[in-house]
């Protein structure tokens, strides 16, 4: 027997999988988990039985709920389904995927829409962090079509823009949750950031590589992704997420300077292999480890004062411009706040069907 759940199947920013809201999946979270590798076709490295892409950046899920915080509309809990082991984590958040939210709780009713454009607050479960989505609602009727146009995606679409308003630190309860602005292990100076996504970032040329390879590239490096995920690990007891074997954070980040002062190269591995464009999230904390002095990243660039500055993080389709702003610390500089613009589509609404025994 089969039971059927309805499903949008939308793309958020440079990634795409299942929108849900909470009431349409089971509210036990194992009874969930096993719906979600069903719909995805996970564990399979093609994911020939769902609607997995056989990819990490196709194999994610967004779970919307009206939500009861004080000043929030919706809360957001992402899932990453893993393509190849039945795991489903639910730590990290995916500001890519984020950005379908804002147009599917208008689109479900949850938010009314308003003529012109319609701010939706999202609490996002993952991270304890607030974001402004800044929606196309002209008629008040959601507009996906637009003149906006993201690298890693073909065509345009209508602007969604992005405030993060409070992601620093709200993973691990400290920007830095080391304590240090660089840690050295197995003889590397790296910088553990809690930015909107818990990351360690580390000079490409420390590991050898210039940093402008391609994903494919870096993939096929065995011995540059082995180091990598040694750090990594060790990174993320460092940062108090205890053992991360079988957790996607924190992500590792190879950075490396850009064209001019305002850009930095990043080459974001989600964590095992190399993104092939970038996460959201991992902008904002490599654009928060950019202007922040004493970070590996930092050098790569310039100081700036105070205020609004516009960080441009070079991947392998493109760039995503950052807007971060800068204010006054209790010693020195601090970004208090990042956004940027995304788009999305819906792409199909209907009913997936999954084993009834999973209900």
């Amino acid at each position: 027997m089969q039971k059927t759940i309805p499903c949008v199947l939308m793309r958020g920013g440079t990634s795409r999988g299942p929108f849900f809201r909470a009431e349409w999946l089971p509210e036990d979270v194992a009874k969930r988990d096993r719906v979600l590798l069903s719909a995805m076709g996970s564990p399979h490295e093609l994911q020939v039985d769902g609607l997995g892409g056989g990819n990490s950046l196709t194999s994610k899920v967004a779970i919307v709920s009206r939500s009861a915080r004080p000043g929030c509309d919706v809360d957001y809990l992402f899932a990453q389904v893993s393509v190849d082991k039945e795991l489903v984590d639910t730590r990290p958040n995916c500001g890519n995927m984020l950005s379908g939210v804002g147009p599917f709780a208008i689109d479900q009713g949850i938010v009314p829409a308003t003529d012109g454009e319609t701010r939706v607050r999202i609490y996002n479960v993952n991270t304890r962090s607030t974001i402004d989505a800044v929606v196309q609602t002209p008629g008040g009727r959601t507009e996906y079509e637009g003149d906006a146009r993201i690298d890693g995606v073909s065509g345009t679409g209508a602007p969604i823009r992005l405030n993060f308003l409070d992601a620093w630190g709200s993973v691990t309860g400290k920007v830095f949750p080391t304590g240090n602005l660089q840690d050295v292990i197995d003889g590397v100076a790296v910088t553990c950031i809690d930015a909107a996504m818990p990351m360690m970032i580390v000079r490409a040329a420390s590991l050898g590589v210039a940093g402008n390879e391609t994903p494919v590239q870096l993939d096929a490096n065995e011995a540059l992704l082995e180091r990598l995920e040694s750090l990594r690990r060790e990174a993320g007891r460092r940062m108090g997420l205890g053992d991360v074997a079988d957790s996607v954070i924190p992500k590792p980040v190879l950075v490396s300077a850009g064209a001019h002062g305002d850009m930095v190269t990043s080459r974001y591995f989600t964590p095992h292999k190399c993104h092939r464009s970038h996460a959201v999230t991992g902008a904002i904390g490599v654009a928060t480890a950019f202007v922040t002095p004493g970070t590996v990243a930092f050098d790569l660039g310039a100081s700036r004062p105070a205020g609004m500055h516009r960080i441009e993080v070079a991947h392998p389709a493109g760039r995503i411009d950052v807007d971060v702003e800068l204010r006054e610390g209790a010693s020195s500089l601090e970004v208090r706040g990042a956004g940027l613009i995304r788009t999305a589509r819906k792409i199909m609404e209907g009913q997936l069907y999954v084993p009834a025994r999973f209900f």
